[in-house]
């Protein structure tokens, strides 16, 4: 049985994670905000903010920018490198792991729906 996804339910299962994420009581990311939450907490440290500029191919004044919401948030900390101190590590926090974990379950749920949907469940 071919368990790829279709274009139409793969976008069908985002939908339903995102529409499900803005009816709960928590933070509307941006897209961009979104992307350095993924890759801050799925890719392995350490993370600066040059790094997560050069990995999502953007400046660094708009990582910076996506940096003190998600700080404000608190999704995310940073942290002065002492090795460097001119560099800025940042780092993850238990809020950031506790929104992605229940975003993760977001993600399941809606591709359950889009799979029953598609077999006419």
């Amino acid at each position: 049985m071919d368990q790829r996804l279709g274009a139409v339910q793969a976008l069908q299962m985002w939908r339903g994670a995102i529409v499900e994420s803005v009816r709960r009581d928590g933070p509307d990311l941006s897209a961009r905000q979104m992307a350095l939450v993924l890759t801050v907490y799925l890719t392995p440290p350490p993370h600066t903010v040059r790094g997560l500029a050069l990995t999502l191919n953007v400046s660094k004044p708009a990582i910076t920018r996506a940096l003190d919401r998600l700080s404000e948030l608190g999704m995310i900390k940073r942290k002065i490198d002492e090795a460097d101190r001119r560099s800025v590590l940042v780092q993850r926090t238990v809020k950031g792991s506790v929104f992605l974990r229940e975003f993760g379950d977001l993600v399941v749920s809606a591709s359950e729906e889009a799979e029953a949907e598609a077999t006419g469940e």
